[in-house]
């Protein structure tokens, strides 16, 4: 993407973001097919693969939202997130890890195209780029480091 395109992010919102997305990207090559589709990431039976696309669905969701929220569409209301996390798993659990891949890393280009394009940061643009982008890898940032330092244990 162009410079233009990312006039609306300043270079550190956009360095903090980048910079937890590759580390994220970065523990999930360093593990063999069969550990990232492993249950025991997380306590439910998550994989690692589960993981990513919770993640991916969450950008998809706030790229849907930031594009309601630039053409004056959206309608803030509380979201059932134990609701939606069940539905996101139960889309994508059977869907192969590259697909799952390739669907994490198109709406994060979608959600960061979306935020770039806001005429205006409005407080529910900004909280949900912080909740579906860099909070939410903070979130699973460190037990994605344990489960990658489990997985190279003997």
């Amino acid at each position: 993407m162009s410079d233009a395109a990312w006039a609306g992010i300043s270079p550190a919102e956009l360095a903090q973001e980048r910079a937890r997305w590759e580390e994220i990207s970065h523990l999930i090559d360093s593990l063999s097919e069969a550990q990232v589709v492993r249950p025991g990431y997380f306590p439910d039976g998550w994989s690692v693969k589960d993981m990513l696309g919770h993640i991916g669905t969450w950008m998809a969701e706030a790229g849907m939202v930031l594009e309601q929220i630039r053409f004056g569409t959206f309608r803030s209301e509380e979201i059932d997130i134990d609701a939606l996390n069940a539905r996101f798993l139960d889309a994508m659990r059977d869907v192969p890890m590259d697909i799952v891949r390739a669907q994490a890393s198109a709406s994060r280009a979608r959600m960061l195209r979306h935020w770039a394009a806001l005429p205006e940061r409005t407080r529910d643009a900004e909280a949900w780029v912080r909740k579906a982008g860099p909070e939410h890898y903070d979130e699973h940032l460190p037990r994605l480091r344990e489960w990658v330092s489990e997985m190279d244990s003997p």
